[in-house]
């Protein structure tokens, strides 16, 4: 029977876990603006981990980018000794903003539709 998973997901998910605990509860720098994190990836090699986050005011990406960034050394240590790995990935974050766009596209089609029923009904 195949595994539903890969190696390097099942390790994905669980240093998103990791992560999302330790940045909320661990971290102190006062340029993170609870940041979410969306999504992790793993190289196959389990050798490097891409860290997906969004934040809910855009302006604060940039802040909370270079928290994060900073403290990456420090995270990588701590997710070793929760996951009790003896290799843990180096992270790498990248900024996502597709759910802001999706909102902001789901609004332009809002008031797209909203505007056609006005020029309809008169």
């Amino acid at each position: 029977m195949p595994r539903e998973y890969s190696r390097s997901d099942r390790f994905a998910t669980q240093i998103q876990r990791v992560l999302a605990t330790l940045i909320q509860t661990e971290l102190k720098d006062p340029r993170l603006s609870s940041p979410s994190i969306l999504d992790v990836q793993v190289s196959k090699d389990l050798a490097y981990a891409r860290v997906y986050f969004s934040v809910l005011n855009p302006e604060d990406a940039v802040d909370c980018m270079a928290a994060l960034e900073s403290a990456s050394g420090f995270l990588q240590r701590e997710i070793g000794k929760a996951l009790k790995a003896r290799i843990t990935p180096r992270l790498s974050f990248v900024y996502d903003d597709t759910d802001i766009r999706g909102r902001q596209l789901s609004d332009l089609i809002d008031s797209a539709l909203a505007s056609d029923k006005d020029k309809a009904g008169h």
